[in-house]
């Protein structure tokens, strides 16, 4: 029962479960989330101040949307016309819950309202890139149960962030360190992703880069303080 659960709200499976939007319909929802890549990629160019300036609007305007959704049935009939096949289940019931792209927008905001700009931009990555790998590979050749999602899905999570944090620390000359608790980082925030369920009030388009740099940015800090020796 565990693991047609885990199937029904994650995606993770190789067959169609009822309620569960398309193996298409699930591409062109993660192409979209691709996209959100250019965020942490713009983000290294910009000041904090300059990114939260563009960001910030953006958000209240997807925040806007979710309220009138709610307030409105005429509009939410509208948003559905638009974007209904690419919703998952919890996101267009009669109550609908906010969905993912909302709690991506706010994820960017607090990441890089907290985080130091290089880990921020690692985390919001790692949310991007390896939530996808999770989702398509675990839908795919899902067959195992980890937690609520499945080994293989969960795999390619941990592989895909692993390569972030290598391919960030080489662009940014980091130290060793920082791929090491990139590493640990990694698979914290698989843990979480494992545990994620559509529906919850929490989307894992938050905890995820949440739980990736609090692990991360917590790593480096007691390092650099001697509280942890040199790796």
């Amino acid at each position: 029962m565990a693991i047609i659960k885990e199937q029904a709200t994650s995606g993770h499976g190789l067959s169609q479960i009822p309620g569960q939007i398309s193996m298409s319909n699930e591409i062109r929802r993660k192409l979209i989330h691709l996209g959100s890549i250019s965020i942490p990629v713009v983000y290294w160019f910009l000041s904090q101040e300059t990114a939260l300036s563009i960001l910030v609007p953006m958000t209240l305007i997807a925040i806007v949307t979710e309220i009138l959704r709610r307030a409105f049935p005429g509009f939410e009939r509208w948003f559905r016309s638009f974007f209904g096949p690419l919703l998952r289940p919890h996101e267009s019931s009669t109550r609908p819950e906010i969905n993912g792209a909302t709690f991506v927008l706010i994820s960017a905001c607090l990441c890089i309202a907290i985080f130091p700009k290089i880990i921020a931009i690692t985390s919001f990555a790692v949310l991007i890139i390896s939530d996808t790998a999770s989702a398509l590979y675990g839908r795919r050749f899902g067959k195992r149960e980890f937690l609520r999602k499945s080994v293989e899905g969960s795999g390619a999570f941990f592989v895909t962030a692993v390569i972030v944090v290598f391919v960030v620390a080489y662009l940014s000359h980091a130290p060793r360190e920082f791929v090491a608790f990139g590493g640990l980082a990694s698979l914290v925030a698989m843990v979480v992703e494992g545990l994620s369920e559509g529906g919850s009030s929490i989307d894992d388009n938050m905890t995820i880069p949440m739980a990736f740099g609090a692990v991360m940015w917590g790593g480096l800090e007691l390092w650099q303080t001697g509280l942890i020796p040199v790796l």
